[in-house]
């Protein structure tokens, strides 16, 4: 059981009673990341607690979400969710306006977008992947992510205060195809917090908690093919990819209904473009799994 400084756990209590009958609830994570270095859950907790921005830094697979989906979850707290692409523009990120009819007259209404939403509500908001975003997208959250906490709503002149309770964790997968640095002066508005793969025992107890397979001999296999995939991928012979504890996790579920091999063709093998790394990947697995 985790022990948390007193200000976090006061914190906790009182967010979760705050929005207890929330009409957002069902935005609340579910929880379910597990860690084999405890700091990571412990050390995001305390940053949110304090009120600071949580930047989760990790290979495409490790988790990310799983851990931000964990941290509204501790809190009690709705999240919402932004994913990043270059096509990300600002009424992705604050809303935009539509036709309605009220009244018999059509009229143009305002729509808030989710940075909005967990502003005015005092909820979580989650940033997928902030660095495949353009540059010039991200600016206008400057003023949201640093002590002012408002922001001025192009789309409607009005002036944003967030409410205390207000947190945003975001998260970005360096060296992925697509992304961009993050610029300094965003970067630096944010806790970083370094999420690596689980591996050993502690993947283990999260293959048999998420997944359908029970069979522990097939579990265990799955979690020394995940180490040597692991090294592959440090030695530059394999994508990170291929790595994803996902896509262990889908290939633990079909494995229990098809054979090992198969599983792992459909869900790890064939996302991958490159031969090489696809034939690699199976050497792999024939070396831990029979036909």
């Amino acid at each position: 059981m985790m022990t948390w400084p007193l200000v976090v756990t006061k914190e906790m209590e009182k967010r979760k009673e705050q929005f207890r009958h929330d009409p957002d609830r069902a935005l609340i994570g579910s929880g379910g990341y597990t860690a084999e270095d405890e700091a990571i859950i412990h050390d995001a907790a305390v940053a949110l607690a304090l009120g600071k921005n949580v930047l989760l830094k990790g290979p495409t697979g490790s988790g990310k979400t799983r851990l931000a989906e964990t941290l509204s979850a501790l809190f009690g707290q709705p999240m919402h969710s932004i994913n990043c692409s270059v096509d990300l523009d600002a009424e992705a990120l604050l809303g935009f306006k539509t036709i309605v009819h009220r009244s018999g007259q059509a009229v143009i209404d305002y729509v808030p977008g989710p940075v909005i939403q967990a502003m005015t509500k005092g909820h979580l908001l989650y940033i997928d992947e902030i660095n495949m975003a353009k540059p010039e997208t991200l600016p206008i959250l400057n003023s949201v992510l640093d002590y002012r906490r408002r922001l001025t709503n192009p789309l409607t002149g009005e002036v944003v205060q967030a409410k205390p309770t207000f947190g945003v964790i975001a998260a970005i997968n360096e060296g992925y195809i697509g992304t961009v640095p993050l610029n300094e002066a965003l970067k630096n508005r944010f806790v970083v917090i370094d999420v690596p793969y689980v591996q050993g025992a502690t993947l283990k107890s999260v293959l048999l908690a998420q997944t359908t397979l029970t069979d522990e001999t097939l579990i265990n296999r799955f979690v020394s093919l995940s180490a040597d995939l692991l090294t592959q991928v440090r030695n530059g012979q394999i994508a990170e990819e291929a790595a994803s504890v996902r896509a262990l996790l889908d290939a633990c579920d079909l494995a229990a209904h098809m054979p090992p091999l198969r599983a792992i063709e459909r869900s790890i093998v064939d996302k991958l473009d490159d031969e090489r790394e696809r034939a690699a990947v199976r050497n792999i697995a024939e070396t831990w799994f029979d036909e």
